[in-house]
């Protein structure tokens, strides 16, 4: 197998032709045919489906075209770095947006100081969504709240985070004291996300081991209209400390909820160490330390580090 075929077939997938294909790769469409021919002659099965207007990939040219774009990305890396003599490349790290408001600059600034030469894609997105896109191969690592163990990641746990009651106490009337649990939440008109969230998954569960409905007054899964909404009086919330980090949080009460189950596990996942390009090996390192530094220095509000 060569380098020029799996980059024959990688354009042929996007263009969606042969013809469109060989136009753009500079060859003609028979040279290109045939490279695909004993590409699927060695791999003994068909990749593409020709059909009258143009070629898809079968279920096996799709597993294939996962694996290419990364092999490719991965060679072209290598040439960067060899050129270069120093790590460059690029990566790309999922954050949720509670997530990256503590974790997003810090982070970005240690890879600036530590591999100028790192091109960062930086994706702030729902933890189910990020999850998602781990799976296809679209970014490189994330921050998740749950690792799925029928995929094989490298995971490594961060840190836990504890849950707050959160909202504008000259507004609503919220808890007294520096602690509440669950249970004595039931008439407090709660902002929270919607079902398929991981942080209303985690809260439904321990609502349910308090023996208590909570009083959902409304549902928003953006942070920032969330928190926009409970600044304005509209209800409080439940968020880890890291939600206040991006400002405004001295307009804000937040109490502790002291119930066990009320944490939420922040783990370190990438794609399996051998899928890792070096930039991606030495990003998860520094996303490692930078978050240690971060809970160490009790610059992450709440959180404290994974024993």
């Amino acid at each position: 197998m060569e380098l020029r075929q799996l980059r024959y077939f990688v354009r042929v997938v996007e263009q969606g032709s042969m013809g469109r294909a060989a136009r753009e790769l500079g060859v003609v469409t028979s040279a290109l045919s045939q490279q695909i021919s004993r590409l699927e002659s060695e791999l003994s099965t068909r990749l593409l489906q020709r059909t009258s207007s143009g070629v898809t990939p079968t279920d096996a040219g799709l597993a294939f075209m996962h694996q290419a774009q990364l092999a490719l990305r991965h060679v072209d890396d290598a040439a960067r770095a060899a050129q270069q003599a120093r790590l460059s490349g690029h990566v790309s790290v999922g954050m949720a947006p509670s997530t990256s408001g503590v974790l997003g600059l810090p982070f970005m600034r240690a890879m600036r100081e530590r591999y100028p030469d790192v091109r960062l894609h930086m994706v702030e997105s729902l933890s189910g969504h990020l999850t998602a896109m781990l799976t296809a191969r679209q970014i490189d690592l994330a921050i998740l709240f749950h690792a799925d163990p029928a995929q094989r990641w490298s995971v490594m746990p961060l840190l836990e985070e504890r849950l707050f009651v959160i909202g504008a106490s000259d507004v609503i009337t919220m808890p007294s004291g520096k602690s509440v649990r669950l249970s004595q939440l039931a008439n407090v008109p709660l902002i929270l996300p919607s079902g398929p969230h991981g942080l209303r998954s985690l809260l439904s569960a321990a609502f349910a081991r308090a023996t208590c409905t909570p009083c959902v007054v409304a549902e928003i899964d953006g942070l920032a209209m969330l928190m926009d909404a409970v600044r304005a009086g509209f209800g409080a919330t439940i968020q880890p400390g890291a939600a206040l980090a991006r400002g405004d949080a001295e307009l804000l009460t937040a109490v502790h909820i002291s119930d066990k189950h009320a944490r939420r596990s922040n783990l370190l996942v990438s794609l399996s160490d051998n899928e890792l390009s070096p930039s991606g090996l030495a990003a998860r390192v520094v996303l490692a330390d930078v978050t240690r530094t971060l809970v160490s220095e009790g610059r992450w509000p709440g959180a404290t580090l994974h024993k």
